[in-house]
Protein backbone atom coordinates (compact mmCIF):
# COMPACT_ATOMS: atom_id res chain seq x y z
CA UNK A 1 0.00 0.00 0.00
CA UNK A 2 1.34 3.51 -1.02
CA UNK A 3 -0.39 6.01 1.34
CA UNK A 4 -0.24 9.84 0.25
CA UNK A 5 0.07 12.52 3.25
CA UNK A 6 -3.38 14.27 3.18
CA UNK A 7 -3.64 17.86 1.35
CA UNK A 8 -6.29 20.24 0.63
CA UNK A 9 -5.98 18.38 -3.17
CA UNK A 10 -7.09 15.54 -1.51
CA UNK A 11 -10.84 17.29 -0.56
CA UNK A 12 -13.24 15.98 -3.08
CA UNK A 13 -12.13 12.46 -2.89
CA UNK A 14 -12.06 11.96 0.52
CA UNK A 15 -15.49 13.37 0.82
CA UNK A 16 -16.63 11.14 -1.33
CA UNK A 17 -16.37 8.25 0.74
CA UNK A 18 -17.09 9.83 3.94
CA UNK A 19 -20.66 12.06 3.05
CA UNK A 20 -22.46 8.60 2.09
CA UNK A 21 -22.01 7.65 6.25
CA UNK A 22 -23.63 9.49 9.14
CA UNK A 23 -21.67 9.48 11.91
CA UNK A 24 -22.14 11.38 15.00
CA UNK A 25 -18.33 10.91 15.59
CA UNK A 26 -15.55 14.55 14.57
CA UNK A 27 -13.43 12.34 13.31
CA UNK A 28 -14.87 11.34 9.81
CA UNK A 29 -14.61 15.10 8.39
CA UNK A 30 -12.04 16.31 6.03
CA UNK A 31 -11.68 19.29 8.27
CA UNK A 32 -10.77 17.23 11.07
CA UNK A 33 -8.23 15.11 9.17
CA UNK A 34 -6.79 18.42 7.87
CA UNK A 35 -6.83 20.49 11.22
CA UNK A 36 -4.46 17.36 12.43
CA UNK A 37 -2.79 16.24 9.44
CA UNK A 38 0.55 17.30 10.39
CA UNK A 39 0.32 16.56 14.12
CA UNK A 40 -1.48 12.97 13.27
CA UNK A 41 0.63 12.90 10.17
CA UNK A 42 -2.44 11.92 8.85
CA UNK A 43 -2.04 9.60 5.10
CA UNK A 44 -4.57 7.69 2.97
CA UNK A 45 -4.77 5.13 0.30
CA UNK A 46 -7.87 3.84 -1.89
CA UNK A 47 -7.69 0.04 -1.90
CA UNK A 48 -9.98 -2.25 -3.06
CA UNK A 49 -12.33 0.47 -4.04
CA UNK A 50 -12.32 1.31 0.03
CA UNK A 51 -10.40 4.49 2.01
CA UNK A 52 -7.86 3.64 3.91
CA UNK A 53 -6.64 6.22 6.48
CA UNK A 54 -3.84 5.88 8.27
CA UNK A 55 -2.80 8.27 11.39
CA UNK A 56 -1.10 8.23 14.18
CA UNK A 57 -2.02 9.26 17.51
CA UNK A 58 -1.04 12.11 20.58
CA UNK A 59 1.02 9.36 22.01
CA UNK A 60 3.40 8.89 18.78
CA UNK A 61 1.04 4.84 18.14
CA UNK A 62 -0.02 4.79 14.56
CA UNK A 63 -3.49 3.52 13.61
CA UNK A 64 -6.24 2.99 10.72
CA UNK A 65 -9.60 4.56 10.93
CA UNK A 66 -12.63 2.43 10.05
CA UNK A 67 -12.49 1.74 5.97
CA UNK A 68 -14.84 3.46 4.13
CA UNK A 69 -16.65 2.42 0.95
CA UNK A 70 -16.12 -1.24 1.44
CA UNK A 71 -18.55 -4.23 0.48
CA UNK A 72 -19.42 -6.83 3.04
CA UNK A 73 -17.49 -9.37 0.36
CA UNK A 74 -14.35 -7.23 0.63
CA UNK A 75 -14.13 -6.33 4.18
CA UNK A 76 -12.50 -9.26 5.67
CA UNK A 77 -9.63 -9.73 3.25
CA UNK A 78 -9.18 -5.71 3.12
CA UNK A 79 -9.03 -6.34 7.49
CA UNK A 80 -6.30 -9.39 6.41
CA UNK A 81 -4.25 -6.88 4.46
CA UNK A 82 -4.07 -4.75 7.19
CA UNK A 83 -3.26 -7.09 9.84
CA UNK A 84 0.23 -8.03 7.73
CA UNK A 85 0.66 -4.28 7.65
CA UNK A 86 0.46 -3.94 11.12
CA UNK A 87 2.68 -6.35 11.53
CA UNK A 88 5.26 -5.36 8.91
CA UNK A 89 5.37 -1.94 10.44
CA UNK A 90 5.37 -2.24 14.22
CA UNK A 91 1.96 -0.95 14.57
CA UNK A 92 0.54 -1.05 18.30
CA UNK A 93 -2.96 -1.08 17.40
CA UNK A 94 -4.94 -2.29 13.92
CA UNK A 95 -7.62 0.17 14.53
CA UNK A 96 -8.83 3.22 16.40
CA UNK A 97 -11.95 5.64 16.31
CA UNK A 98 -14.35 3.19 15.60
CA UNK A 99 -17.77 3.56 16.02
CA UNK A 100 -20.38 0.50 17.76
CA UNK A 101 -21.51 -0.41 14.42
CA UNK A 102 -18.37 -1.37 12.91
CA UNK A 103 -17.44 -3.07 15.99
CA UNK A 104 -20.58 -5.28 15.65
CA UNK A 105 -19.53 -6.02 11.61
CA UNK A 106 -16.15 -7.27 12.87
CA UNK A 107 -17.81 -9.56 15.28
CA UNK A 108 -19.87 -10.74 12.52
CA UNK A 109 -16.49 -11.68 10.19
CA UNK A 110 -14.51 -12.87 13.14
CA UNK A 111 -15.82 -16.00 15.24
CA UNK A 112 -13.44 -16.21 18.18
CA UNK A 113 -13.97 -13.42 19.99
CA UNK A 114 -10.23 -14.34 21.41
CA UNK A 115 -8.72 -13.62 18.37
CA UNK A 116 -8.95 -9.67 18.98
CA UNK A 117 -9.39 -7.23 21.87
CA UNK A 118 -11.98 -4.07 21.99
CA UNK A 119 -11.97 -1.67 24.59
CA UNK A 120 -13.05 1.81 24.92
CA UNK A 121 -11.01 4.94 24.16
CA UNK A 122 -12.54 7.17 26.85
CA UNK A 123 -10.03 10.08 26.26
CA UNK A 124 -11.54 10.13 22.99
CA UNK A 125 -14.85 10.02 23.24
CA UNK A 126 -16.79 12.65 21.66
CA UNK A 127 -19.31 15.35 23.83
CA UNK A 128 -23.00 15.45 21.69
CA UNK A 129 -25.37 18.22 22.72
CA UNK A 130 -29.05 19.02 21.48
CA UNK A 131 -28.61 22.02 20.06
CA UNK A 132 -31.77 23.89 20.96
CA UNK A 133 -30.47 23.92 24.69
CA UNK A 134 -27.27 25.44 23.57
CA UNK A 135 -29.23 28.28 21.70
CA UNK A 136 -31.61 28.64 24.46
CA UNK A 137 -29.41 27.49 27.81
CA UNK A 138 -32.68 26.46 28.89
CA UNK A 139 -32.93 24.40 31.77
CA UNK A 140 -31.49 25.08 35.82
CA UNK A 141 -28.71 22.77 34.58
CA UNK A 142 -27.54 25.18 32.15
CA UNK A 143 -28.69 28.32 34.42
CA UNK A 144 -25.09 29.23 35.07
CA UNK A 145 -24.18 29.15 31.49
CA UNK A 146 -27.00 31.52 30.43
CA UNK A 147 -26.20 33.73 33.87
CA UNK A 148 -22.29 33.82 31.98
CA UNK A 149 -24.10 34.76 28.43
CA UNK A 150 -26.22 37.76 29.82
CA UNK A 151 -23.53 39.45 31.86
CA UNK A 152 -20.94 39.45 28.24
CA UNK A 153 -24.18 40.60 26.78
CA UNK A 154 -25.04 43.39 29.27
CA UNK A 155 -21.78 44.41 29.98
CA UNK A 156 -19.36 44.59 27.06
CA UNK A 157 -19.49 46.63 23.72
CA UNK A 158 -19.17 43.99 21.34
CA UNK A 159 -19.46 43.11 17.69
CA UNK A 160 -20.25 39.54 15.89
CA UNK A 161 -18.38 39.36 12.36
CA UNK A 162 -18.43 36.63 10.02
CA UNK A 163 -14.76 34.97 9.20
CA UNK A 164 -14.75 35.82 5.84
CA UNK A 165 -12.50 39.26 4.84
CA UNK A 166 -8.83 39.13 4.89
CA UNK A 167 -8.68 42.24 8.15
CA UNK A 168 -11.21 39.61 10.15
CA UNK A 169 -8.51 36.57 8.65
CA UNK A 170 -5.43 38.37 9.77
CA UNK A 171 -6.97 39.51 13.09
CA UNK A 172 -7.47 35.73 14.07
CA UNK A 173 -4.57 34.43 13.19
CA UNK A 174 -3.21 37.63 15.35
CA UNK A 175 -4.74 36.43 18.02
CA UNK A 176 -4.11 32.56 18.18
CA UNK A 177 -0.44 33.60 17.91
CA UNK A 178 -1.03 35.71 20.98
CA UNK A 179 -2.88 33.45 23.07
CA UNK A 180 -0.18 30.41 22.01
CA UNK A 181 2.64 32.33 22.97
CA UNK A 182 0.99 33.38 26.67
CA UNK A 183 0.22 29.43 26.88
CA UNK A 184 2.78 27.93 29.84
CA UNK A 185 2.72 24.80 28.32
CA UNK A 186 3.55 24.62 24.49
CA UNK A 187 3.84 21.46 23.36
CA UNK A 188 3.49 19.81 19.96
CA UNK A 189 -0.08 19.88 19.79
CA UNK A 190 -0.90 22.77 20.49
CA UNK A 191 1.81 24.24 17.72
CA UNK A 192 0.20 21.80 15.40
CA UNK A 193 -3.28 23.44 16.22
CA UNK A 194 -2.36 27.22 15.72
CA UNK A 195 -0.19 26.23 12.07
CA UNK A 196 -4.20 24.32 11.44
CA UNK A 197 -5.76 27.42 12.25
CA UNK A 198 -3.65 29.76 10.15
CA UNK A 199 -4.56 27.05 7.29
CA UNK A 200 -7.48 26.72 7.25
CA UNK A 201 -8.58 30.15 7.82
CA UNK A 202 -6.41 31.45 4.60
CA UNK A 203 -8.63 28.47 3.10
CA UNK A 204 -11.94 28.88 4.33
CA UNK A 205 -13.50 29.27 0.78
CA UNK A 206 -12.43 26.08 -0.36
CA UNK A 207 -12.93 24.29 2.95
CA UNK A 208 -16.66 25.60 2.78
CA UNK A 209 -16.95 25.46 7.40
CA UNK A 210 -18.23 28.45 8.88
CA UNK A 211 -16.92 30.41 11.19
CA UNK A 212 -17.29 33.77 13.60
CA UNK A 213 -14.85 36.35 15.30
CA UNK A 214 -15.85 38.44 18.47
CA UNK A 215 -14.41 42.03 19.08
CA UNK A 216 -14.96 43.52 22.28
CA UNK A 217 -14.05 47.30 22.01
CA UNK A 218 -12.85 46.56 18.77
CA UNK A 219 -10.53 43.78 19.61
CA UNK A 220 -10.73 40.50 18.56
CA UNK A 221 -11.53 38.66 21.64
CA UNK A 222 -13.06 35.43 20.55
CA UNK A 223 -13.42 32.92 17.49
CA UNK A 224 -14.77 30.01 16.68
CA UNK A 225 -14.84 27.35 13.34
CA UNK A 226 -17.60 24.70 12.78
CA UNK A 227 -19.19 22.79 10.38
CA UNK A 228 -22.47 21.02 9.09
CA UNK A 229 -22.12 17.14 8.37
CA UNK A 230 -25.08 16.04 7.70
CA UNK A 231 -28.92 17.52 8.24
CA UNK A 232 -28.97 16.42 11.77
CA UNK A 233 -25.33 17.14 12.87
CA UNK A 234 -22.77 19.99 13.38
CA UNK A 235 -18.87 20.09 14.86
CA UNK A 236 -17.63 22.82 16.84
CA UNK A 237 -13.82 22.06 15.59
CA UNK A 238 -12.47 25.08 17.39
CA UNK A 239 -13.02 27.25 19.89
CA UNK A 240 -10.65 29.96 21.66
CA UNK A 241 -11.42 32.97 23.42
CA UNK A 242 -9.74 35.66 26.16
CA UNK A 243 -10.68 34.10 29.38
CA UNK A 244 -10.58 37.26 30.95
CA UNK A 245 -13.75 38.16 29.69
CA UNK A 246 -16.59 37.27 31.72
CA UNK A 247 -19.65 35.62 29.52
CA UNK A 248 -17.50 35.18 26.21
CA UNK A 249 -17.32 31.52 25.74
CA UNK A 250 -20.89 30.73 25.97
CA UNK A 251 -21.80 33.67 24.37
CA UNK A 252 -19.47 32.30 21.18
CA UNK A 253 -21.04 28.72 21.84
CA UNK A 254 -24.49 29.94 21.45
CA UNK A 255 -23.84 32.52 18.99
CA UNK A 256 -22.39 30.63 16.30
CA UNK A 257 -24.74 27.49 16.49
CA UNK A 258 -27.62 30.27 16.13
CA UNK A 259 -26.35 31.79 12.97
CA UNK A 260 -25.22 28.51 11.25
CA UNK A 261 -26.32 25.35 13.13
CA UNK A 262 -30.05 26.03 14.17
CA UNK A 263 -31.49 23.46 12.17
CA UNK A 264 -29.48 20.57 13.27
CA UNK A 265 -30.64 18.13 16.01
CA UNK A 266 -26.97 17.41 17.42
CA UNK A 267 -23.65 19.35 18.11
CA UNK A 268 -20.38 17.38 18.11
CA UNK A 269 -18.22 19.27 20.81
CA UNK A 270 -15.12 16.79 20.21
CA UNK A 271 -12.97 15.29 22.57
CA UNK A 272 -11.32 16.06 25.71
CA UNK A 273 -8.11 14.19 24.99
CA UNK A 274 -7.72 13.53 28.94
CA UNK A 275 -7.46 16.74 30.11
CA UNK A 276 -9.07 17.11 33.72
CA UNK A 277 -9.84 21.20 32.59
CA UNK A 278 -10.94 20.56 29.48
CA UNK A 279 -13.28 17.55 30.27
CA UNK A 280 -14.85 19.60 33.52
CA UNK A 281 -15.77 22.66 31.09
CA UNK A 282 -17.03 19.80 28.24
CA UNK A 283 -19.18 18.31 30.95
CA UNK A 284 -20.88 21.56 32.24
CA UNK A 285 -22.47 22.23 29.05
CA UNK A 286 -24.07 18.78 30.18
CA UNK A 287 -24.40 16.56 27.22
CA UNK A 288 -27.23 14.85 25.94
CA UNK A 289 -24.11 11.46 25.06
CA UNK A 290 -21.19 10.87 25.46
CA UNK A 291 -20.59 9.46 21.35
CA UNK A 292 -17.97 6.09 21.96
CA UNK A 293 -14.91 5.36 20.15
CA UNK A 294 -13.23 2.57 20.44
CA UNK A 295 -9.68 0.26 19.89
CA UNK A 296 -9.27 -2.68 18.16
CA UNK A 297 -6.50 -5.16 17.96
CA UNK A 298 -6.07 -8.17 16.98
Amino acid sequence: MNFKKLDLEDKNIIEKYIYPYKFLSCEYSFLTLYIWKDACDVQYVVYKDALIIKKKDFQGNYHFMQPLGYSKENLREIIEVLKKYREDNDMVYLFKDLEENFIDEIKDLFNKINDFCIKEDRDNFDYLYEAKRLMSFAGKKLHGKKNHYNFFVKNYNYEVVEINSEKVINDVIEAAEKWYNENEEKDYKLYCELQAIKNVVNNINILKFNGIAVYVDGKLSAFSLGEKLNEKLAVIHIEKGDKNIRGIYSFIAKTLIDRYFSNVDIINREQDLGIEGLRKSKMSYHPLKLEKKFILCF
